[in-house]
Protein backbone atom coordinates (compact mmCIF):
# COMPACT_ATOMS: atom_id res chain seq x y z
CA UNK A 1 0.00 0.00 0.00
CA UNK A 2 1.47 3.33 -0.91
CA UNK A 3 1.05 6.58 0.80
CA UNK A 4 -1.24 8.95 -0.76
CA UNK A 5 0.55 12.21 -1.72
CA UNK A 6 -0.14 15.50 0.37
CA UNK A 7 0.50 17.74 -3.24
CA UNK A 8 -1.23 15.91 -6.22
CA UNK A 9 -1.56 19.04 -8.21
CA UNK A 10 1.73 19.89 -8.15
CA UNK A 11 2.65 16.45 -8.72
CA UNK A 12 0.51 16.38 -11.53
CA UNK A 13 1.42 19.41 -13.32
CA UNK A 14 5.50 18.97 -12.43
CA UNK A 15 4.90 15.23 -14.40
CA UNK A 16 2.66 17.17 -16.99
CA UNK A 17 5.32 19.84 -17.92
CA UNK A 18 8.14 17.25 -17.44
CA UNK A 19 6.84 14.97 -19.80
CA UNK A 20 5.55 17.50 -22.35
CA UNK A 21 7.77 20.17 -22.39
CA UNK A 22 11.32 18.66 -21.42
CA UNK A 23 12.35 21.89 -19.09
CA UNK A 24 15.82 22.61 -18.58
CA UNK A 25 14.48 24.46 -15.57
CA UNK A 26 11.31 24.10 -13.81
CA UNK A 27 10.38 25.71 -10.71
CA UNK A 28 6.65 24.88 -8.74
CA UNK A 29 5.99 27.64 -5.95
CA UNK A 30 2.66 26.92 -3.74
CA UNK A 31 0.78 30.02 -2.86
CA UNK A 32 -2.32 28.45 -1.60
CA UNK A 33 -1.97 29.05 2.00
CA UNK A 34 -1.69 33.04 1.66
CA UNK A 35 -4.56 33.02 -0.28
CA UNK A 36 -7.29 30.66 1.57
CA UNK A 37 -8.83 33.14 3.38
CA UNK A 38 -9.70 34.92 0.27
CA UNK A 39 -13.71 34.76 0.44
CA UNK A 40 -13.41 33.14 -3.59
CA UNK A 41 -11.62 30.28 -1.70
CA UNK A 42 -14.11 29.73 1.50
CA UNK A 43 -15.63 26.47 1.58
CA UNK A 44 -12.76 25.12 -0.86
CA UNK A 45 -11.09 21.64 0.74
CA UNK A 46 -8.47 21.86 -1.61
CA UNK A 47 -5.32 22.89 -0.47
CA UNK A 48 -3.98 23.61 -3.94
CA UNK A 49 -5.52 26.36 -5.89
CA UNK A 50 -2.93 29.31 -6.25
CA UNK A 51 0.42 28.46 -8.12
CA UNK A 52 3.78 30.27 -9.78
CA UNK A 53 5.73 28.64 -12.36
CA UNK A 54 8.90 28.98 -13.83
CA UNK A 55 9.56 27.64 -16.63
CA UNK A 56 12.49 27.14 -19.22
CA UNK A 57 12.31 24.99 -22.12
CA UNK A 58 13.27 24.92 -25.73
CA UNK A 59 9.82 23.75 -26.54
CA UNK A 60 9.34 27.98 -26.52
CA UNK A 61 11.62 28.81 -28.64
CA UNK A 62 10.24 31.38 -31.48
CA UNK A 63 6.69 31.66 -29.38
CA UNK A 64 5.35 34.79 -28.30
CA UNK A 65 4.50 34.85 -24.52
CA UNK A 66 1.03 34.03 -25.25
CA UNK A 67 1.27 30.87 -27.34
CA UNK A 68 4.02 29.60 -24.47
CA UNK A 69 1.37 30.66 -21.64
CA UNK A 70 -1.86 28.78 -24.14
CA UNK A 71 0.73 25.28 -24.41
CA UNK A 72 0.98 25.66 -20.56
CA UNK A 73 -2.99 26.13 -20.32
CA UNK A 74 -3.21 23.52 -22.40
CA UNK A 75 -1.05 20.90 -20.62
CA UNK A 76 -2.88 21.71 -17.25
CA UNK A 77 -6.39 21.91 -18.57
CA UNK A 78 -7.91 19.14 -16.37
CA UNK A 79 -6.15 20.70 -13.19
CA UNK A 80 -7.79 24.25 -14.68
CA UNK A 81 -11.27 22.85 -14.63
CA UNK A 82 -11.63 21.03 -11.86
CA UNK A 83 -13.86 21.85 -9.14
CA UNK A 84 -11.55 22.90 -6.31
CA UNK A 85 -8.73 22.68 -9.16
CA UNK A 86 -5.86 25.77 -9.59
CA UNK A 87 -7.62 29.01 -8.95
CA UNK A 88 -4.93 31.05 -9.82
CA UNK A 89 -1.78 29.98 -12.10
CA UNK A 90 1.48 32.54 -12.96
CA UNK A 91 3.21 32.11 -15.29
CA UNK A 92 6.98 32.97 -16.33
CA UNK A 93 7.86 31.00 -19.14
CA UNK A 94 11.29 31.45 -20.80
CA UNK A 95 13.93 29.45 -23.82
CA UNK A 96 16.94 28.28 -22.09
CA UNK A 97 19.34 30.98 -23.68
CA UNK A 98 16.46 33.80 -22.02
CA UNK A 99 17.32 31.82 -18.62
CA UNK A 100 20.66 32.34 -18.91
CA UNK A 101 20.55 35.73 -19.74
CA UNK A 102 18.42 36.63 -16.68
CA UNK A 103 20.23 34.77 -14.55
CA UNK A 104 23.23 36.24 -15.92
CA UNK A 105 21.82 40.22 -15.71
CA UNK A 106 21.16 38.77 -12.33
CA UNK A 107 24.38 37.95 -11.07
CA UNK A 108 25.90 40.99 -12.41
CA UNK A 109 23.54 43.42 -10.79
CA UNK A 110 24.25 41.24 -7.40
CA UNK A 111 28.19 42.06 -8.06
CA UNK A 112 26.96 45.79 -8.97
CA UNK A 113 25.46 46.14 -5.75
CA UNK A 114 28.04 44.94 -3.45
CA UNK A 115 30.81 46.83 -5.52
CA UNK A 116 28.49 49.70 -4.42
CA UNK A 117 27.96 49.18 -1.10
CA UNK A 118 31.46 48.12 -0.61
CA UNK A 119 32.71 51.47 -2.35
CA UNK A 120 30.60 53.99 0.54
Amino acid sequence: MSAQSLTPVEDAMRTKITQALNPTNLEIYNDSSSHSHHKAMQGTVSKETHFRLVIASEAFRSKMQPARHRMVYALLKDELERAGGIHALQLKTRTPEEEERLMAQERAEKGQHVADVENK
